[in-house]
């Protein structure tokens, strides 16, 4: 399990990893690297996933720019990997954003 303290000591760019498709993804949403390190910073492990493949990974709740963001990432060795960065939707999330809504049945 993580804590966010780890997410915060690798709070640099060299220490993070993202791939084309994240990148093109971030673009898209108008999300930076910048976005994703300051979400690191005010921000808060809200659930973690230890089965995910090729390591654990979590969903952290931070905010940039008064904007709430969800970063999904994981950590190896001195790296952090950014699989996902997202700003929540208010139609799946709690007003808080910590929690998802429960599907209607």
């Amino acid at each position: 399990m993580y804590s966010i303290d780890q997410f915060r000591q690798l709070n640099e760019p060299k220490a993070m990893v993202l791939t084309q498709h994240s990148r093109k993804r971030f673009a898209e949403r108008g999300i930076s690297i910048d976005d994703i390190r300051y979400a690191f910073k005010t921000g808060e492990i809200i659930e973690q996933y230890p089965e995910d493949k090729p390591f654990p990974s979590c969903l952290i709740l931070g905010y940039s720019a008064e904007r709430a963001l969800h970063v999904v990432a994981s950590i190896d060795d001195d790296l952090v990997y950014i699989i996902t960065a997202y700003a929540p939707s208010p139609e799946k999330w709690e007003a808080n954003w910590k929690k998802r809504k429960e599907e209607a049945k």
